[in-house]
């Protein structure tokens, strides 16, 4: 848990200041679960360049609460939480200021989204919050006033922990968390977890990942795991502390984010996908009369393959659709099933649309669309779909062929502006892996949006 802090204080000599307004929202990596936001009478005066950066005045205040008419609330909310801040070192001090004046000391893990933003998204002209949220397409309302700060901050965090892929985020917020019995902790983390598509990451005390998978309903495949009476199940029930998700909204991106995980990570109870997940290709070769052919081949051989596959079974039947929608040739090159050699089969009957009964330029130009519409190669596209909320959409791009990484978006413009869309992007390295999941999915997805740049 996270308790996403800003503060507005009187302004004065250092150590001598008192809070004016606090905005606290809890967040649970995911969303807001709760929040706190008030004014507070200093029992100081204000400073006067304050109240114009600010608007709160000394009269606002004279009849809030005083700060130890809070303090409870404070606790409560901000307890087993790391407390995160723009600028962190001032707002803890702040808290722990007027916390030592009541007599009480106030301890708490914190991050600085500030520091995080320098790592995460470098290279940029400013990380003040203001010029920060403005330059990566992030709304900000009421300006220097804790309420809008903080939400500016919340939208600001929810996309550093997207780009965070080491975890390290989450691994400080595990090593905070209290220990509970086996049967108890089991049930509070299926309890925590949403039923949603997503990417889940199992956590030890230590706050290191042991266990990344996806599911079209996170809790449900938690359940699974908890249930489970293997023994390598009972032993990551027992070293399980944490669960962190990433909810995707679209099954793609959390099989490309399941995939990229496993492979950077290495987590130590996961074995599948340490290896390409695909085994066959189709390849497209031209013959010595200048006619392009297809053929089924191990994916391992194939260079640039039009697309790929897990089986031959599918390799065989996607062969089969496209001979017949693009009237291509009848004879294709194969692999046998058992022995691996290469084999010739019938898909149809030619119907004078063969090699040899047309010109090499019209037919190829048949494959040339084939090629289009199952490879992406060479193209500028944006892959539009669901995203975490109903007012978002998840955006997947591809720049000169190659897969950059992916982004959430609720405003048209933040897509349709690429100089933007590539600063809120979470960069991704491109494999044969993701190109294999981006082009079984665009098969797959028929109605899919994909828009050209």
């Amino acid at each position: 848990m996270y308790a996403i802090v800003d503060i507005e204080t009187t302004g004065g000599k250092y150590n001598e200041e008192g809070v004016t307004e606090i905005a606290i929202y809890k967040h649970d990596g995911e969303q807001i679960v709760d929040q706190f936001i008030s004014l507070v009478n200093p029992e100081r005066p204000i400073q006067a360049f304050v109240v114009g950066l600010t608007g709160i005045n000394n009269e606002m205040l004279r009849q809030a609460p005083k700060f130890y008419e809070v303090a409870k609330r404070i606790i409560e909310i901000t307890e087993d939480c790391v407390l995160v801040a723009h600028n962190a070192k001032f707002d803890y001090r702040i808290l722990r200021l007027e916390y030592k004046r009541l007599g009480y000391s106030y301890e708490r893990n914190t991050l600085c989204s500030l520091e995080l933003s320098k790592k995460l998204i470098p290279d940029l002209p400013s990380y003040s919050l203001g010029k920060l949220v403005k330059s990566l397409g992030i709304p900000i309302t009421n300006r220097h006033r804790a309420s809008g700060d903080a939400l500016a901050t919340v939208k600001l965090f929810e996309l550093l922990l997207q780009k965070d892929a080491n975890k390290e985020i989450v691994k400080k917020a595990v090593r905070s968390l209290p220990k509970n019995s086996l049967d108890k902790k089991l049930i509070r983390l299926i309890e925590e977890m949403p039923a949603t598509v997503g990417v889940y990451y199992m956590h030890n005390t230590a706050g290191d990942i042991i266990y990344v998978g996806k599911s079209k309903n996170i809790r449900k495949r938690i359940n699974q795991h908890f249930t489970n009476t293997s023994h390598k199940a009972k032993k990551m029930q027992i070293e399980v502390q944490r669960i962190s998700i990433e909810t995707t909204g679209t099954e793609l991106l959390a099989l490309i984010k399941e995939n990229e995980a496993i492979k950077k990570l290495k987590p130590k109870y996961n074995r599948a996908l340490k290896k390409d997940i695909f085994n066959y290709a189709i390849e497209i070769r031209e013959n010595e009369m200048g006619y392009k052919t297809m053929r089924i081949a191990e994916s391992n051989l194939v260079d640039q393959p039009l697309t790929t596959f897990t089986s031959l079974r599918q390799a065989k039947s996607f062969l089969e659709r496209v001979t017949e929608d693009y009237s291509l040739c009848a004879k294709f090159t194969g692999l046998h099933k058992t022995s691996g050699n290469c084999f010739n089969y019938t898909i149809k009957k030619c119907n004078g649309a063969c090699i040899g009964e047309e010109t090499p330029d019209s037919y190829n130009s048949r494959i040339a669309e084939l090629e289009e519409k199952y490879n992406y190669k060479n193209q500028n596209m944006i892959i539009v779909d669901r995203g975490r909320k109903p007012d978002e959409k998840s955006i997947l791009l591809i720049e000169d062929g190659t897969y950059l990484g992916y982004a959430f978006v609720t405003l048209n413009h933040q897509f349709e502006d690429i100089k933007l869309l590539k600063k809120r992007l979470t960069y991704a390295q491109e494999n044969r892996d993701t190109r294999h999941i981006i082009q079984s999915y665009l098969r797959r997805k028929k109605n899919l949006s994909v828009k050209s740049f």
